[in-house]
């Protein structure tokens, strides 16, 4: 399944930014990452700092697939709204799994700062506002059960709004201290060199076809010829989950990006803020480190790769209208225009652990709009995991649930 459209603007910022052999000896190892995007490389990392010996392999290019689309806003808001999801799955769950995100994202702040990373970790902001008016109550609902829970929120009125951000046709929203950005692709990157210095081995173009579950061993063939023996096979594969496991749990949907020429001088008053909207579905903007606005949504279901591509210049007038009609003295200059794939689940959760088709191995799927927070949660659930231990999230993340 093709993941990504076009040529994601990270993808092209970075160019090739390091290479790594196709796996074409036997091995063994403690784990196997299966998946080169950034939650793999989280999950390697996790597994070198306790000492285990890793591989990690891609079937594609290393941070290819949705990595290289992703807008990486990383958010604690998880696309169901807590006073939603406290009905859904109750008080504990729902505070538990909002807290887990907001702690990733000092987490990562942590792992950037350890590795000297360079791919643009910044705090921000975070402003999510009313699209419609009749939006407003489930809003201030949503500020209520944020603040009953501990988050350092705050409302702001829509003058407020037009006034601090000069950001038009809003009916007030929530805003919120906790947030930030980053260069997800140039990151996995990082993470991986990082690693390899210290042993990681990273393959790509290795592509697992087939596992043969065993005691103490999991005997895993790769199309290169190659035979991996692993005690613990660790999944980390997206979207493409849903191609291997047999149940229904995660719905695909196509979602379109586009950044515009730099501004450098105009986005200076959005440096320190992620934006985002009530509307269904809704849309979302940031800058990027070099000066440019980058906006997404248009969210649909997923068809085919040919349909979704087929739309990006459609989606692209669209996601400028909304650019426009919110930021209207500024002007919006396309440059790169993507589309990419995502999974929506029925509670806006995660699938993080233990499926009962697959031996001795553990998922790591970050669905939504939180993939990369969820991810770095998923780094300790992984660790418990490994250790015989069950983590407090488990209950919420699991399959089945």
């Amino acid at each position: 399944m093709d993941l990504k459209s076009n040529e994601p603007f990270w993808l092209v910022k970075n160019g090739i930014i390091q290479s790594y052999p196709s796996l074409r000896e036997d091995l063994s190892c403690d784990v196997l990452v299966v998946g080169g995007g950034i939650t793999g490389s989280l999950i390697a990392h996790q597994c070198m700092e306790d000492g285990y010996k890793t591989v990690l392999i891609d079937k594609r290019e290393i941070a290819n697939g949705s990595s290289s689309a992703t807008t990486s806003m990383l958010q604690y808001e998880i696309d169901t709204p807590l006073y939603k999801l406290i009905d859904m799955i109750g008080e504990d769950g729902a505070i538990s799994s909002y807290k887990a995100c907001s702690e990733a994202i000092d987490e990562l702040q942590e792992i950037c700062q350890k590795i000297k990373s360079e791919a643009g970790f910044k705090k921000k902001k975070s402003l999510y506002f009313a699209a419609l008016k009749k939006d407003v109550k489930n809003l201030k609902k949503e500020l209520h059960a944020r603040q009953k829970a501990g988050f350092e929120v705050e409302w702001m009125e829509a003058d407020e709004i037009s006034k601090q951000y000069q950001l038009d046709k809003t009916y007030g929203g929530i805003l919120s201290d906790q947030g930030a950005s980053i260069d997800a692709f140039a990151l996995v990157h990082e993470i991986l060199n990082y690693n390899i210095k210290r042993g990681l081995r990273v393959f790509d173009k290795s592509k697992l076809v087939k596992v043969r579950h065993g005691n103490p061993f999991n005997e895993i063939d790769l199309q290169t010829g190659a035979v991996l023996k692993a005690r613990k096979i660790v999944y980390c594969v997206g979207y493409e989950s849903a191609l291997m496991i047999k149940e229904k749990f995660v719905n695909l949907i196509s979602t379109y990006a586009m950044v515009s020429e730099v501004e450098s001088k105009l986005s200076k008053l959005y440096d320190d803020l992620l934006i985002w909207n009530t509307s269904d579905p809704y849309i979302y903007l940031r800058t990027t480190d070099d000066g440019r606005f980058l906006i997404g949504g248009e969210d649909e279901e997923f068809r085919n790769p040919q349909k979704r591509d087929r739309l990006i210049g459609k989606k692209e007038k669209r996601l400028l209208k909304s650019f426009e009609k919110h930021l209207p003295n500024i002007p919006f200059y396309s440059d790169f225009a993507w589309a990419g794939t995502f999974g929506e689940t029925k509670d806006g959760l995660p699938y993080i652990g233990e499926h009962k088709g697959f031996k001795n191995s553990y998922f790591v799927l970050g669905f939504g709009g939180n993939g990369i927070t969820f991810s770095v949660a998923g780094m300790k659930m992984v660790s418990d995991w490994m250790n015989g231990e069950i983590h407090p999230l488990s209950e919420w993340f699991r399959f089945g649930r």
